[in-house]
């Protein structure tokens, strides 16, 4: 069910970022679990699209703008310089989907001058699995979602996967629980 949930945002941030066509991506900027809406068949649809903001555009490679959203969900390169690309997206994917999985919120880095919060050691995460899944899972899908944390959490933007790479990841994983 998790999975189900972690794969339809992914298919509702491609669509912001490629959906439009060339040129015309959307970005987010608030993507957090309580922006993400079940319906009775528990399929998740993006909500709250108050944030959102156009992406780069006539070959620029970013958008400045002032810092919005919610802590614990930003990416660290957005809080700190105010530049916006879909790669903050991903950032806060990966940290949907470590939320997801181990049952815990992102930590905040207290006395932290930059107001980045995340959890410790992105890049790396400390494999946590939520103990209410009871052991109810594949292994090998575990290790694929966290391989996809990870490389959401990288700290170089330009090193992460596209959403579109993040969902064919997602898919891999449902693949393997399966």
């Amino acid at each position: 069910m998790r999975l189900k949930i972690a794969r339809d945002a992914a298919i509702g941030l491609q669509y912001l970022h490629e959906g439009m066509g060339p040129g015309n991506e959307i970005i987010f900027r608030d993507f957090k679990p309580s922006n993400v809406l079940l319906d009775e068949d528990w399929n998740a649809k993006l909500s709250d699209f108050g944030l959102v903001r156009e992406g780069p555009q006539d070959g620029r490679s970013h958008v400045s703008t002032s810092v919005v959203g919610t802590k614990g969900y930003a990416a660290p390169e957005y809080v700190q310089t105010g530049r916006l690309t879909v790669k903050i997206d991903v950032w806060s994917y990966g940290i949907f989907l470590k939320e997801l999985i181990s049952g815990q919120r992102p930590l905040a880095q207290k006395n932290s001058q930059t107001g980045v919060c995340c959890y410790a050691g992105a890049g790396k995460s400390k494999r946590i699995v939520d103990p209410r899944l009871e052991n109810n899972y594949s292994d090998r899908s575990m290790q694929k979602i966290y391989s996809i944390v990870d490389k959401c959490l990288v700290t170089g933007h330009r090193l992460r996967p596209s959403m579109r790479q993040v969902l064919e990841m997602v898919n891999e994983a449902i693949a393997l629980q399966n």
